[in-house]
């Protein structure tokens, strides 16, 4: 039997379970027998990997290494991976430079077999970091098989947190926000926005989001969500519009309008505004 997380409750409520839980529970996840047998065949092979065309043949190993990143979806399309991974990730032109979607970059860089010198799979320390990443995403898969929104709220702790320790201008935090597809999510869902956002200017949406952050928590930065209370202001209002959304669907626009507003009294309390 494959591993089910408990998760009883739903919204904020539940997630401050899973967060009470997590560690336990991860754990569990982490020591099944499928996830063992993973992590035995990863230590005994990831070393030996010479070059991106050995990875995508091994689809075993591929599966563990693009889960690592969040693309298990694109197990099937051996042929592009394997382009991505002979992508120079310091050429301002390269393949993979050229994506929106900054996960092949995180995936390349990992990797490193079109960036010359040994490929860093062989590096010492690299078979216990692709083991974590992996079990944290499939751990997130199992969650989101029963409440998706808890999987968003689990990969939204966990990048932009990362993303905000960045040394990085804020200008590129935005954009690596709009082309990271979990965390652009989030930011469309927890701010109401239309179909249509992601047919403006780049620099508009990175504009609208800056305003919307800004009133939200008071800044407009990405730096700001090393606070755990920002980072957390950002959840609920995350799941609060999640449920409105939820509502204007079944209920209409009344409902979900008393929702929002109990929810930013909430939000004002938690940031002590």
């Amino acid at each position: 039997m494959s591993f089910q997380p408990v998760l009883p409750l739903d919204g904020f409520v539940g997630w401050r379970f899973l967060q009470r839980t997590l560690e336990a529970q991860s754990s569990a996840h982490a020591n099944t027998p499928t996830a063992q047998r993973d992590e035995s065949y990863v230590r005994d092979k990831i070393g030996s990997i010479q070059t991106a065309q050995e990875l995508v043949s091994d689809r075993r190993l591929l599966r563990v290494a693009l889960t690592a990143f969040g693309l298990e979806d694109d197990l099937p399309n051996r042929a592009y991976i394997e382009k991505v991974l002979e992508s120079a990730t310091g050429e301002a032109g390269s393949f993979v430079n050229r994506l929106t979607d900054k996960r092949y970059h995180q995936l390349a860089t990992a990797f490193g077999f079109g960036d010359g010198g040994a490929p860093r799979n062989q590096a010492s320390g690299f078979a216990d970091t692709l083991i974590q990443k992996f079990q944290d995403r499939s751990f997130e898969a199992a969650v989101g098989a029963q409440n998706d929104t808890m999987r968003m709220a689990l990969a939204l702790e966990r990048d932009l947190g990362s993303l905000a320790a960045q040394g990085s201008s804020e200008a590129t935090k935005w954009y690596t926000v709009l082309g990271t597809p979990s965390l652009r999510s989030v930011f469309e869902t927890a701010f109401l926005l239309p179909s249509s956002f992601g047919t403006l200017d780049i620099d508009r949406q990175v504009e609208v989001l800056q305003e919307r952050t800004e009133r939200l928590t008071g800044s407009s930065s990405i730096a700001q969500f090393t606070d755990s209370a920002n980072l957390e202001a950002l959840t609920k209002r995350f799941m609060l519009a999640g449920q409105i959304q939820q509502f204007q669907s079944q209920s209409g626009g009344s409902s979900a309008l008393t929702l929002l507003q109990s929810g930013q009294a909430s939000l004002r309390g938690l940031l002590g505004r």
